[in-house]
């Protein structure tokens, strides 16, 4: 069984995991944003100037 009890540290441990899962997420659409702008100008690029 999984115990998800951290006993006296909780008030350490479950902030850090929030911190963690938060940074996470930052991480992730800051690479999401970064490639849809890399994707913009790589398909811009190939186009050529007449678009």
């Amino acid at each position: 069984m999984l115990d998800l009890d951290p006993g006296p540290y909780a008030a350490f441990i479950w902030p850090a995991y929030g911190l963690t899962a938060l940074v996470f997420l930052g991480m992730i659409a800051a690479s999401l944003n970064r490639a849809r702008r890399w994707r913009k100008k790589a398909e811009s690029l190939t186009r050529g100037p007449e678009a």
